[in-house]
């Protein structure tokens, strides 16, 4: 993609992501102690979480088999032997003044993730793209400073110290904010439906560094900053496109861009400096002297008479891969006859998929016409009153006996319209229940409907000669105001056809 912009030359921007995954585990990477979200300060924190002398890591089985299951869906090569690196920084949520991670050998590499997004605003055009992924390493997560600007003071929660973390390393292969979303939107949706991570940003469990930069077309890439800790999608696409623009106008005017740390303030929508990265820190790695390389196996290279509690077997770690997105998008297709963008649609709504499904195993409906129920008024509303699926006033059960009346054609469309938007008050009445109370039933009683199309046609006299004439697609208009007098309770086909044969035989 190439930027347009008010200079004689075009920009290309370049977008590459770090992202940190807390691997969804009951302990620690090297200790026992619990992983627990919103626990009291610093009440799940071991001797070794703490630092204290003496103490010594011990490797998490699970973190491991976690990090191979996510480099084996990322099309990764897992390394059957990995080693651990201690990365030296000094801060105050950082106890040992050091962390452990994968910086030399990492346990897996040289992956791909394909990912998808519209190409226009009504998501009827989709197009797929890849990002090189270049590694996934093991590493503990740093303690939560807390600063307290009233008394000048830096409190520390070392409650998230030693978490397991994923770092996924993604090569620069995007180009806006519009792709770094779309493919940490899936990365993450793989995450979930692996159980390697529960990947909700809200909670810090998926953090996202953004590295950008901008060049002329053949030309080196140009001065990167890296946009730190983004814990949004939406965020993410904001942080990402601000900073290509702000990257441009600043060389456009002659200026220069720093190699530098920056942040995204959501509240005024821009980066912000951190800290500058010119003079470059050095990090001083060395081989962790306390952990001994990570041994992997596969099914050929297991030794005879091992005990498999004791190793972990990378075949049997990709027999267990569940359906990816990819795959589940591909059967929804198939087996529901949707539309692409649709299943995309399904996916990324938390609940969703498991919502379509029950409506349409409770309804006679075809599944093409339920999901534009789904999409168009569900999802509409939920949206609209920021709720997620699972907090929905209107769950499939309702929707299903809903659509199986309009499916009778005992209740019009707009008339069904009507019903949803009563069952949205959440007051406990049936779809049936509100029909009844509402007076919504569809006219059933022909030679009434007959003496109420006679009566539109007689006070439409311009309209029925303009039908006369060969303008059938006035008779839209009769239709409407036959449904206007009959306050939505005739059915539309039946109306259309009344009127054809008293006006056109």
């Amino acid at each position: 993609m190439v930027a347009a912009v008010r200079g004689l030359a075009p920009w290309v921007p370049v977008v590459g992501l770090e992202i940190h995954a807390q691997i969804s585990s009951n302990s620690k990477l090297f200790s026992g102690s619990q992983v627990q979200f919103a626990a009291p300060p610093n009440s799940v924190v071991s001797f070794f979480d703490a630092s204290l002398p003496g103490t010594l890591p011990v490797i998490n089985r699970r973190c491991v088999e976690a990090a191979v299951m996510t480099g084996l869906a990322l099309n990764c090569s897992i390394n059957k032997r990995s080693l651990f690196d201690r990365k030296h920084y000094f801060y105050a949520d950082l106890p040992a003044g050091y962390q452990i991670t994968q910086q030399r050998v990492p346990i897996a590499v040289n992956g791909t993730l394909s990912y998808s997004l519209c190409t226009d605003h009504k998501m009827s055009q989709m197009v797929t793209k890849t990002v090189r992924i270049k590694q996934i390493q093991l590493e503990q997560d740093s303690g939560k400073s807390l600063h307290d600007d009233s008394r000048s003071q830096t409190l520390v929660d070392l409650n998230r110290a030693g978490v397991g973390l994923m770092e996924v390393v993604m090569e620069p292969d995007m180009c806006c904010g519009k792709e770094a979303a779309a493919a940490v939107r899936e990365l993450q949706l793989i995450l979930q439906t692996l159980g390697s991570s529960h990947a909700v940003m809200a909670e810090g469990q998926l953090r996202v560094d953004a590295n950008v930069s901008v060049h002329h077309p053949g030309e080196p890439y140009g001065v990167r900053t890296e946009v730190k800790n983004i814990n949004s999608l939406r965020f993410l696409a904001k942080a990402v496109d601000y900073e290509i623009q702000r990257q441009i106008e600043e060389l456009e005017n002659g200026g220069t861009i720093p190699n530098e740390t920056r942040a995204f303030d959501s509240k005024l929508g821009c980066t912000v400096p951190m800290r500058d990265k010119e003079g470059r820190q050095d990090y001083r790695f060395m081989p962790e002297p306390n952990l001994p390389p990570l041994i992997l196996y596969d099914t050929k290279s297991l030794p005879a008479n091992i005990n498999h509690q004791q190793v972990v077997n990378i075949d049997r770690i990709h027999e267990r891969l569940p359906d990816l997105p990819s795959v589940k998008r591909a059967k929804l297709v198939e087996q529901y006859g949707i539309l692409p963008e649709h299943s995309f649609t399904l996916l990324n709504e938390d609940g969703l998929t498991e919502f379509f499904e029950s409506v349409v195993k409770r309804t006679q409906m075809k599944p093409k016409k339920v999901i534009g129920w789904i999409l168009n008024d569900l999802l509409s509303y939920l949206n609209q009153h920021s709720l997620t699926v699972k907090e929905s006033p209107v769950n499939s059960s309702m929707l299903a006996d809903l659509l199986n009346l309009l499916e009778k054609k005992e209740i019009s469309s707009t008339a069904a319209k009507q019903v949803l938007g009563e069952l949205w008050k959440g007051e406990g009445k049936t779809p049936l229940e509100i029909v009844k109370e509402k007076k919504l039933e569809l006219i059933q009683d022909q030679e009434a409907l007959e003496q109420i199309c006679q009566a539109v046609i007689d006070g439409q006299k311009n309209e029925v000669m303009a039908i006369k004439a060969g303008n059938h697609k006035v008779l839209n208009k009769l239709i409407g105001l036959v449904q206007r007098k009959t306050q939505g309770r005739s059915n539309p086909v039946l109306v259309k056809q009344l009127l054809e044969k008293k006006l056109l035989e």
